[in-house]
C-alpha cells in the first residue's frame, strides 16, 4: 500500500491512479470492512486522526481534486466521508518522509513516464505535501518500509 504523501499535482499518472485504489482500500480497511491490512504501517497516521474515517475521505477528495484538473473521472462516491481536505485537522508529514518519496516517485518515473520528471522539484527544493498533510521537520517517517 502506497499512501502518497507528495503533493497529489506531483504524481504522475500511474501514481495517481494506483494511489487512489490504495485509498479506497486504506478507506475499506478504516472502516472495518476488512481482515487484513489492519496493522499496515502507512494506516498508522490515518489512524491516529482524531477522525480516521473523515481524514481518509479528505485524502481521496484531494487525489480526486487533482485528477478532476486533469480530466479523469474518479468516483467521488465511493468515499465514504468526502471532505476538502483544508476543512479537516492536518496530518503532520517529516520533511524527510516527502523527499524519500519524491526519490522514490522519481525512480519510478525514469521507468515509466520520463516526461513527467521535468514536473517534479528539484533535489533540495521544497516537497509540496498533500493537501491534508503539513510538513514539518524531521527525517523519514518511522512507519516508512524502506
Amino acid at each position: 500500500m502506497r499512501l502518497w504523501s507528495l503533493h497529489p499535482s506531483l504524481l504522475d499518472r500511474a501514481a495517481l491512479v494506483a494511489g487512489w485504489r490504495e485509498a479506497l482500500l486504506a478507506q475499506k480497511v478504516l472502516a472495518g470492512g476488512t481482515r487484513g491490512y489492519t496493522r499496515h504501517p502507512q494506516l498508522r497516521r490515518f489512524q491516529a486522526h482524531p477522525a480516521p474515517l473523515e481524514a481518509i475521505g479528505g485524502f481521496l477528495t484531494g487525489l480526486q481534486e487533482e485528477a478532476t484538473t486533469r480530466g479523469y473521472r474518479f468516483d467521488l462516491t465511493r468515499v465514504l466521508h468526502p471532505a476538502p481536505p483544508a476543512s479537516l485537522p492536518p496530518i503532520e508529514v517529516t520533511a524527510g518522509q516527502l523527499a524519500y518519496e519524491l526519490e522514490h516517485l522519481r525512480v519510478k518515473c525514469e521507468r515509466r513516464s520520463p516526461e513527467h520528471l521535468a514536473l517534479l522539484p528539484a533535489p533540495g527544493d521544497p516537497v509540496p505535501a498533500h493537501p491534508l498533510l503539513r510538513a514539518v521537520p524531521g527525517d523519514v517517517e518511522d512507519w516508512e518500509v524502506r
